[in-house]
């Protein structure tokens, strides 16, 4: 039996037995019964599940039903975005451009909509930003928690789950490719004027919030890439 075939078997097991993730799997003895196949098929069936988060091999307790998270896609738009920009596309732009593209689709639902308890949650964390923006200190971790508090209101986990990946992977790959200018003063009153927009119930205010916040980013990230050492020698993984 071809591996993904074998795959798909053992995909399909997980979804009529409607296992959850953390869920035991039967033994490889018996996966190996069930799908008639050999022991190491079966292993690197489950290697390769294993991969894309669908299971979770505890080595000396058993294989698991995995959690499904969107890892593989980070990895995956991670390295594709790096790629591109070692062949000289502008993949980081794009990027962020994806992750502008769906907020200000998304916040306009939200104005007006968020309960007092999440307004006052994204509040305590706009005030964080601000404490930390007059240290001098980075806004990397409330930044993400702002954003996905936000859009959790969307009550919509797969909506969640794939914009924080896409948060994920444009910080990873921003990091490691070149140096951009903080302005956290400016950050921190960006993520306010949202704040402030999503209260007052005006979604076309609050989609020009979010534009606002993420032409600064991109401006800054302009400014970046074009002030870059271009080295036609660079090496693929070599840092900036």
């Amino acid at each position: 039996m071809a591996a993904r075939d074998l795959q798909e078997r053992i995909k399909k097991l997980i979804v009529d037995r409607r296992l959850p993730s953390g869920a035991p799997l039967p033994t490889e003895p018996e996966l190996m019964e069930f799908l008639g196949a050999s022991r190491n098929s079966v292993r690197e069936a489950l290697k390769a599940l294993q991969a894309m988060g669908i299971v979770e091999i505890r080595h000396g307790f058993g294989t698991y039903v995995g959690p499904m998270s969107l890892a593989p896609m980070v990895e995956g738009l991670a390295f594709r975005t790096l790629a591109g920009h070692h062949r000289g596309e502008d993949s980081l732009l794009q990027l962020l451009e994806l992750r502008e593209a769906m907020e200000a689709g998304l916040v306009s639902r939200l104005a007006g909509r968020l309960p007092e308890a999440d307004l006052t949650e994204l509040a305590a964390l706009v005030d964080r930003m601000e404490e930390r923006a007059a240290q001098g200190a980075g806004l990397t971790e409330t930044d993400r928690a702002f954003h996905a508090m936000l859009y959790r209101g969307l009550d919509n986990v797969l909506l969640s789950e794939v914009l924080e990946a896409f948060w994920d992977a444009f910080h990873r790959v921003q990091r490691d490719l070149v140096e951009v200018a903080e302005e956290p003063r400016v950050t921190g009153r960006r993520h306010r004027e949202i704040l402030d927009a999503v209260r007052s119930g005006d979604s076309i205010r609050a989609e020009k919030a979010i534009r606002d916040h993420f032409g600064n980013i991109r401006a800054r990230l302009s400014d970046a890439v074009m002030t870059r050492p271009q080295d036609p020698h660079t090496h693929h993984n070599e840092r900036v």
